[in-house]
């Protein structure tokens, strides 16, 4: 079988940021740009804990999906498998400095959020107690100070 793109990227030269995963064009003519929100370094730095990425998941996808002005492009939030990031698939043909804001606004929201985790109870969530949401604002926090902060053009564009 032919490897899949998202699997030629060099992981062990990826560094934490926000990348363009892929772009694809559906059927009535629309644009989904799937962007790679990397929080480690693979391969390099510790993975996230599932627990911590399911807060995080819970979180900003309430967040995002609520977001004023980019509701209505936000498609998905998820975390990787490999826990080193989430995905973010947004309708529109955008580069990751359209969203950079957002995702400044939707990490600042983690890192400071206090109260229950939405969608956190067994009627809505199928696995509702496995979340860590401290260390879900530790991971947000670190990555809005040492990336979204100052984001570089390293930190937006795959390695080649």
């Amino acid at each position: 079988m032919k490897k899949i793109p998202s699997f030629t990227i060099d992981h062990l030269r990826l560094l934490r940021g926000v990348y363009v995963s892929r772009k694809d064009t559906t059927p009535s003519g629309d644009i989904i740009t799937t962007f790679d929100i990397r929080l480690t370094e693979p391969n390099r730095s510790p993975a996230l804990t599932p627990e911590s990425l399911h807060a995080m998941e819970h979180l900003a996808a309430t967040f995002l999906r609520n977001h004023p002005e980019w509701k209505e492009k936000v498609i998905y939030w998820g975390p990787m498998g490999c826990c080193t990031g989430n995905y973010l698939l947004m309708q529109g043909d955008l580069a990751p400095a359209d969203i950079v804001p957002l995702l400044k606004e939707t990490f600042s929201f983690i890192a400071s959020y206090e109260g229950d985790v939405p969608g956190a109870t067994p009627k809505d969530c199928g696995n509702y107690s496995f979340m860590n949401l401290p260390q879900a604002k530790k991971d947000a926090a670190i990555f809005l100070e040492d990336i979204l902060s100052d984001i570089r053009e390293e930190n937006m564009n795959y390695p080649s």
